[in-house]
């Protein structure tokens, strides 16, 4: 993408520039939160400007699962034989009449001036024509509508709320195994189709926490005693954040590597293992708090783009990054005292930060990322030494990649018990303790403590 802002001569650019996002997305396969900034750069958009861009395109994304079920009631041909294009710039039209605060006069014009830009002028009578149908029902008429003859209450709530079947159904039999009751599915479904805030981390002995508070719009966070909220503003503009002393951080990747950190050791703490370390959040953390009992940390991270995220992170802590896979028997020879392995997922417990992914992933994906896994933490077990600790954890609450994961292993690998633990004040200790966004407003996150026995 070059970086000269492009000529659009009539369309505005933040809603060109959430076009242009969603169409590589869809188009190219790419990351919306990776592809963004490049855009906006592209575009010489900040400000409120950048805010739109990416409300549009994010909320679009995310409720992709409604919109669709909208437009089906409203265009005159199955939406498979719609121009890719026209169907994403239709997409777009919905999400601003349904989900944002732009009058439909607005977004029904707006719209059919970017397909005319984007299209040519046939697309956009077709656009035009669409979306003044929708704009005839409000939100809840068509949350009634798009319902209508579905049976099936899963059926129901993924459509009603945006998601795929397959993720409703785990999420809810993931709920119902932590003693929730019926009706936090449609909390917790809600809140993955809300923005979530800005939450950084103050690393020990390189920040504190009361710098980044005087930062305007900082609030103390709710459950880490490093977590400050942003309210407003960037992060990227705070120096202790472009040192590297402070990051960007949800309290529920924080309260992981707390949980290692403070879980209860027989004998020497001195070697920290972080089997799975990329992009470096934890890492970082796990390295801040260990710096200050003198001891040290090993990050592995066999992705080289990823391994020297790491070292970026971490360049003023006492960390050793190895490029080399996690199950790699040359690791087991340390004899570590405090084993971290946050494990690949299918991000279940992210959907908020990842508006794309829920439709990526698939139900085949579970099988896989839990066979690897599996072979994650029994390498970890392996590296513990008698008297230390594993932690195994994932942004995913799924069954198959959490308690059933953990349950596998040991069946196989003998002296090894499940510790309970408790992540946050006020939960009861579990040995599978879970964090969900719309009880505690952090990440889903899930972690069970492992004690290597003599």
């Amino acid at each position: 993408m070059s970086s000269h802002v492009p000529v659009v001569p009539r369309v505005d650019r933040p809603r060109r520039a959430a076009y242009d996002l969603l169409h590589a997305v869809g188009a190219d396969d790419a990351y919306a939160n990776l592809t963004l900034p490049t855009i906006l750069a592209t575009y010489g958009l900040s400000g409120r400007d950048a805010a739109f861009t990416t409300e549009l395109a994010f909320t679009t994304l995310r409720w992709r699962g409604f919109i669709d079920p909208v437009l089906e009631r409203c265009v005159d041909r199955p939406l498979d034989r719609l121009d890719p294009q026209v169907h994403d710039l239709l997409r777009l039209g919905v999400a601003q009449i349904l989900f944002m605060r732009v009058p439909i006069h607005a977004a029904v014009s707006e719209s059919v001036q970017l397909t005319r830009e984007v299209r040519g002028e046939g697309a956009s009578k077709l656009v035009n024509a669409v979306l003044r149908k929708v704009g005839a029902r409000s939100l809840d008429e068509w949350g009634v509508v798009i319902v209508d003859g579905v049976a099936d209450e899963s059926a129901r709530l993924a459509r009603r709320w945006s998601h795929p079947l397959w993720v409703v159904n785990a999420l809810r039999e993931a709920l119902q195994d932590s003693g929730a009751n019926a009706d936090e599915i449609v909390e917790l479904l809600a809140i993955d189709n809300e923005s979530p805030g800005v939450t950084l981390v103050a690393r020990p002995g390189l920040c504190e926490v009361d710098e980044l508070l005087e930062v305007e719009g900082a609030q103390p966070g709710r459950w880490s005693p490093y977590a400050v909220r942003l309210d407003h503003g960037s992060p990227s503009d705070i120096p202790a954040v472009r040192r590297s002393r402070a990051g960007v951080q949800d309290e529920g990747s924080q309260l992981i590597a707390i949980a290692l950190a403070s879980a209860p050791l027989e004998g020497r703490d001195e070697h920290w293992l972080d089997l799975c370390a990329g992009p470096g959040g934890k890492a970082a953390l796990l390295a801040a708090i260990a710096s200050q009992r003198g001891a040290s940390v090993t990050a592995v991270e066999p992705v080289p783009h990823r391994a020297e995220l790491v070292r970026k992170v971490t360049r003023d802590l006492p960390v050793d990054v190895l490029e080399i896979d996690g199950r790699s028997d040359d690791i087991a020879a340390e004899g570590f005292d405090r084993v971290l392995v946050d494990a690949p997922c299918t991000g279940l417990g992210v959907l908020r930060r990842r508006p794309e992914a829920r439709w990526r992933r698939q139900p085949s994906d579970v099988s896989a990322l839990a066979s690897l896994q599996r072979e994650l933490l029994a390498a970890a077990l392996r590296a513990v030494r008698p008297g230390g600790v594993v932690l195994y954890s994932t942004c995913s609450p799924h069954l198959a990649e959490t308690d059933l994961v953990v349950e596998d292993v040991l069946k196989s690998v003998p002296n090894v018990t499940r510790v309970a633990l408790c992540l946050v004040e006020g939960d009861e200790p579990s040995t599978g303790a879970r964090l969900w966004p719309h009880r505690h407003g952090t990440d889903g996150m899930y972690a069970a403590l492992l004690r290597r026995d003599r």
